[in-house]
């Protein structure tokens, strides 16, 4: 318990104490002045009265307090809530944002790669086929030069 509501409380059961064992003297009839006029009335009664409607008027003044900060803090959560699944909902986007442009950068550099191997293939097989013409040359020149110099007899 805290040390306020400690406090009250026992200033509460010392009232009720109080007006318990001294509840004769309370209802004693006494001339009180209004300001505008004089009514006879127990003095200690309508002064008790008055604490306890004092009380009762606090108490509910808390509970309204206490409700509404209740009421404040479950709007909270649930705005903190919404604000926590849009961002949840900006990171997956961003995450297949992010997916979609690695996978086209991938499918670009797949083709860039698949256009300099046709490239290359295409180059050796031009120089495979150069090569091949000139060794075929090459073997015609030396065919020549064998059948040039074959005995002529």
């Amino acid at each position: 318990m805290k040390a306020r509501t400690a406090l009250l409380v026992l200033i509460v059961v010392a009232l009720g104490y109080l007006a318990f064992f001294n509840f004769s003297t309370l209802a004693q009839n006494t001339t009180m002045s209004l300001g505008f006029a004089e009514v006879q009335a127990p003095l200690g009664l309508v002064l008790l009265s008055l604490s306890a409607l004092m009380a009762a008027i606090f108490l509910a003044y808390v509970i309204a307090m206490q409700a509404t900060w209740l009421l404040e803090a479950r709007a909270h959560s649930k705005e903190l809530q919404a604000q926590r699944e849009l961002a949840e909902k900006a990171e997956i986007s961003r995450f297949t944002e992010l997916r979609s442009t690695l996978t086209e950068q991938q499918q670009q550099l797949e083709a860039r790669l698949l256009e300099r191997m046709d490239s290359l293939e295409n180059h050796l097989q031009a120089r495979a086929q150069e090569s091949d013409n000139v060794h075929a040359a090459y073997l015609g020149q030396l065919e020549d030069q064998l059948r040039n110099q074959s005995p002529k007899g």
